[in-house]
């Protein structure tokens, strides 16, 4: 490592430059993943690689597939008998149309924000999750500056595919390189560390920050019925179409039962707490008591109300090919989302939901994750938030969908969803995640360089 004569405190100011400066070039490094395997992370690794080889490291550029590329360096601690942690993000976006954006998508533009009026690096990825990968880059160029070191090893992982099913990202690097995370008992990622503002009952401000400490599975299903081909004059009885059309529409309208987490009662309690909001035994005793009290919440039941019950979403249709001739099958894809523990009545419902007529099966699956909230590493991401927002209220969340948060922990990793974030008053940062016009205040990044490095060095 290179010393300075700079303190490392002074330093950090210009590490959050770095940190914009690298996120802006990370987007204008298009990595779209357009899905079914089509996509290309190789630009944006090669400019994520070059920036850590900076630093001092050697990380390593692994392509599952060509162009599909991953970058993987460990970073190496001061105690070798501490465990290691994961700090994990990925590289690809989804789609963009210029058409749609305010400003290009993928031109890393600064411009201030229309609702708060605060500067903003806006372009697909700034919030999911390039801002990350910059940020956590920005601060081990920043230990190279100043001879710092981390207490225990990082692994830092910036992979490929996470949008799509992370067949070509974290789950190939799980399945053909698990030696990398040698030693990682607790990960790092998406899925929290951001403001959210509320108000408590006697109307004061409220900065909460959520961390992800549990994830609903991803269970993407394929609906399919058979029946009786033929002209469209002289329908069947065992129209494929009629009752495929029957199983969605059940499907879309089910009211499912609430099913509290130990990670979601967590959630309620911490964010009632902050909140000043009065809780009693009975408000977790029915669905509908579950329902008024989330509601309770005000500007934080958008965090818990996608965790407290499981999810299936009809989101495609495919049937026939000419309007007069009746199709002998018929598919639909349902985007099922399911908590932890609660797997088998996800199951028998779908079986009672689409009847004997319509069959089902997985056409991808991942399951349910979480990780405690009451040990050392939770406590350790609280400490840092609060040690650059005293007023910060720590809070855990189930994530309502799902991050290779998933895959890493087959390896044994405890993962928390925690890219800090500091966010004004009056942006949607969840509704940027996406979305069209994304973007990320500037402020934003700096706070993040500084929470980061004090949790990364703790």
């Amino acid at each position: 490592m290179v010393h300075t004569v700079t303190s490392p405190e002074s330093g950090l100011h210009a590490a959050g430059e770095d940190a914009i400066r690298l996120a802006r070039e990370l987007v204008r490094r298009d990595s779209t993943n357009h899905g079914g395997g089509q996509g290309d992370e190789r630009a944006a690794a090669e400019y994520a690689a070059e920036a850590l080889g900076e630093a001092g490291l050697d990380p390593l550029v692994l392509e599952s597939a060509p162009r599909r590329a991953n970058v993987v360096v460990r970073v190496p601690g001061t105690d070798p008998s501490a465990s290691a942690l994961l700090v994990h993000g990925h590289l690809d976006v989804v789609a963009a149309d210029a058409a749609d954006w305010t400003l290009p998508p993928f031109a890393g533009e600064i411009a201030d924000c229309p609702v708060t009026g605060v500067p903003a690096l806006w372009g697909r990825g700034t919030v999911d999750m390039k801002n990350t990968v910059a940020m956590v880059a920005a601060v081990v160029r920043h230990w190279s500056r100043h001879g710092l070191r981390p207490r225990r090893d990082l692994v830092l992982a910036f992979v490929a595919d996470e949008e799509d099913s992370a067949a070509y990202g974290a789950d190939w690097l799980a399945r053909e390189h698990a030696d990398l995370f040698e030693g990682c008992s607790v990960g790092i990622g998406e899925g929290g560390g951001e403001t959210v503002h509320a108000r408590g009952t006697d109307g004061r401000p409220v900065r909460l920050y959520p961390v992800g400490a549990a994830e609903r599975g991803s269970a993407w299903l394929t609906l399919r019925a058979r029946g009786t081909a033929g002209h469209g004059s002289r329908p069947p009885r065992d129209n494929a179409v009629g009752a495929l059309a029957d199983a969605v529409a059940r499907v879309g309208r089910h009211a499912w039962p609430s099913h509290l987490t130990p990670v979601t009662l967590d959630a309620i309690d911490a964010v009632a707490k902050a909140l000043g909001v009065e809780r009693s035994p009975g408000d977790t005793a029915t669905d509908e008591a579950v329902d008024a009290l989330v509601a309770r919440l005000g500007e934080a039941a958008p965090l818990i109300a996608p965790a407290v019950r499981n999810s299936a979403t009809p989101t495609m249709l495919s049937a026939g090919y000419k309007v007069n001739v009746v199709p002998g099958e018929a598919t639909a894809g349902v985007d099922g989302r399911v908590l932890p523990g609660a797997e088998a009545a996800f199951e028998s419902t779908m079986d009672a939901l689409t009847g004997g007529r319509v069959d089902w099966e997985y056409a991808h699956r991942s399951p349910a994750v979480s990780a405690p909230v009451d040990g050392a590493a939770f406590a350790a991401i609280g400490a840092a938030l609060r040690a650059h927002d005293p007023d910060a209220h720590v809070v855990p969340m189930c994530l309502s969908g799902g991050t290779d948060a998933k895959v890493f922990s087959r390896l044994g990793i405890d993962c928390y969803g925690f890219s800090p974030m500091s966010q004004p008053e009056g942006l949607d940062y969840s509704a940027l995640l996406h979305g069209v016009d994304e973007r990320v205040p500037l402020d934003g990044l700096r706070f993040g360089v500084r929470v980061l490095d004090t949790f990364l060095r703790s």
